[in-house]
């Protein structure tokens, strides 16, 4: 159930208010308006006045409302007027109007507007437009000319409405902590439907604002890339000439005047201002980072892997850092992604993005690396050899999300846990349609028996609690493959083994054959040691250090076979 208060102003403002919730709506979709319940349980109902004329039961009712209001004249408040709709889900039960009418004297109640017995509250009315929905409103001045006391109202009717969907067994939504990006209004939406847009353009902006910062190195080049994309930009200049803030339009978005509807980058998402932007794209070291020459695709997987080690053993503000990063990641890779993914990867990173934003500061430095290698594959489209590139990072990503998942449930950040959720389902998607072709075709070019044998023997011995396991797994000949590839190159098939061992743990892998296989692969594409290498390698034996494992969430671990 999803309440959302409105404050209005002016000398006509419940005038105007009652004949709106009166009216037929922007787009006719005020079928039966009908007084549900009101302060005195007995006022004027202009949807139930047959012989009278409702225009004039509106004014009445109008009136009655204002009076408070009228009898302190000049003293009357700026905003006089508190408008609240309250939607229910589309899977919630057909709610009677007898429950609606608790349901708006439990919202009234817990915003301060009416509370239960006080006879001089605020005057007020519920109105019901449709089977999923009421309007209420009041004016903000009590009978006994007072202000209500609705300090903080917004989260006391949240609150009371998740009290609501539990006595009526209503789809339960999840608490916020006011991080959340604001939701596009009724009239956004009824404007979308009538120029035959699937989005509003609140989204489709903050989509694209989200994706040039993602992309951008400085400031210049991101306003450039939102340009390219024909979002127009309006600078808010302070005194000193600085620019202060930004506004954002879509081209062909315009209001009845035939001029463009700005958005602020604040009411995009909180992450959107214009400061909050230039501290994401500003370098918070003497020096900018430098991207190894090598593969970026192998660069991206490897920063994107030590995700959840940050989230388990890092401070907060360093997890929240990586989040905001791997939330860029996602933003930018369906720009990079096959025709078949983009679907996919579009709707994880709309979902992934809710995940990004806590009431947690974030380290933003910590996760650079990460930023700059998926900057290079967005910009230079390196060559990704049968789509393992992109399998690979998808693999370490979907582990990255559900420690994100866990990460968030731990702090009881209810609605990123859920986006994170929900990102997961989309992103196992993703990778299925790009994992399956590249594994099948490594498959058939599996090594004879006796190899196999040779490699089966050097799992057993590096990992015996997970080796049967991986022989079992169907990805097993395409690890057969690639590690007789690596060896082909001129490495060490055991050696490989060990190195990929090494770099983390396969206690959290849903597959540890296909978590292995994309590793060995990695490592094979990296130039062999020399002899000399080994050699010394070989004398001093020295192991490589165990590196401590996280906690793997639920959503990970892996089910034993029976």
């Amino acid at each position: 159930m999803i309440p959302k208060i409105i404050l209005g102003k002016g000398p006509h403002a419940v005038r105007r208010t009652i004949g709106y919730l009166f009216g037929k709506g922007r787009a006719n979709e005020h079928i039966d308006p009908h007084l549900v319940a009101s302060w005195n349980d007995f006022a004027p109902d202009p949807g139930r006045s047959p012989h009278r004329d409702p225009k004039k039961v509106e004014n009445q009712l109008a009136a009655q409302l204002d009076q408070p209001v009228q009898m302190l004249g000049d003293k009357a408040p700026r905003h006089t007027v508190w408008h609240c709709p309250v939607r229910a889900a589309p899977e919630d039960p057909i709610l009677t109007d007898a429950q609606w009418a608790d349901i708006a004297r439990r919202i009234v109640g817990a915003a301060g507007i009416a509370p239960e017995g006080d006879e001089e509250a605020c005057r007020w009315v519920a109105v019901r437009h449709a089977d999923d929905h009421i309007h209420i409103a009041a004016t903000l001045v009590r009978q006994d000319g007072r202000r209500p006391r609705r300090d903080h109202d917004q989260r006391a009717v949240q609150r009371e409405c998740r009290r609501i969907e539990v006595d009526y067994g209503l789809r339960q939504l999840k608490p916020g902590d006011g991080t959340a990006a604001k939701r596009p209004t009724s009239k956004e939406h009824f404007k979308a439907k009538r120029l035959g847009q699937d989005t509003a353009s609140r989204d489709v902006l903050r989509q694209r604002v989200r994706r040039a910062v993602a992309a951008a190195a400085d400031e210049a080049e991101f306003f450039a890339l939102l340009e390219a994309t024909g979002v127009a930009v309006r600078l808010k200049p302070g005194q000193s000439g600085d620019a202060l803030g930004c506004n954002f339009a879509l081209p062909g978005d315009t209001n009845d005047k035939g001029e463009p509807v700005f958005y602020s980058g604040s009411t995009l998402a909180p992450d959107l201002s214009l400061p909050r932007i230039r501290k994401r794209l500003a370098t918070t070291s003497p020096e900018p980072v430098r991207i190894r020459p090598g593969n970026p695709w192998h660069q991206a997987t490897a920063a994107v892997e030590r995700i959840p080690r940050h989230l388990t053993n890092g401070d907060d503000r360093t997890a929240q850092g990586q989040l905001v990063a791997l939330g860029a990641a996602l933003d930018l890779l369906p720009a990079t992604a096959p025709a078949v993914l983009k679907a996919e990867l579009e709707q994880a990173a709309a979902a992934f993005e809710r995940a990004t934003r806590s009431r947690i500061a974030a380290d933003l430095d910590s996760a650079r690396v990460l930023r700059r290698s998926v900057q290079v594959i967005w910009r230079d489209r390196p060559q990704d050899r049968d789509g393992a590139g992109f399998a690979m990072l998808l693999d370490v990503t979907l582990t990255a999300v559900a420690f994100a998942m866990h990460w968030h449930r731990t702090r009881r950040h209810a609605q990123q846990e859920a986006a994170a959720e929900q990102a997961l389902l989309h992103l196992r998607g993703a990778y299925a349609l790009v994992a399956e072709p590249v594994l099948t075709g490594l498959a058939r070019r599996s090594p004879g028996l006796q190899t196999r044998r040779r490699f089966a023997h050097h799992l057993r011995e590096a990992i015996p609690e997970h080796a049967e396991r991986i022989l079992d797994d169907p990805a097993w000949d395409a690890l057969a493959t690639v590690l007789a590839e690596a060896e082909a190159a001129g490495h060490n098939a055991a050696t490989v083994i060990d190195q990929a061992l090494g770099e983390r743990a396969l206690d959290d892998a849903r597959s540890p054959a296909r978590a292995l296989t994309w590793r060995v692969r990695r490592l094979g594409e990296r130039h062999a040691p020399g002899p000399r290498a080994e050699a010394v390698k070989a004398r001093t034996g020295t192991p490589r250090p165990a590196r401590p494992t996280p906690p793997v969430p639920p959503s990970l671990q892996p089910t034993r076979r029976r």
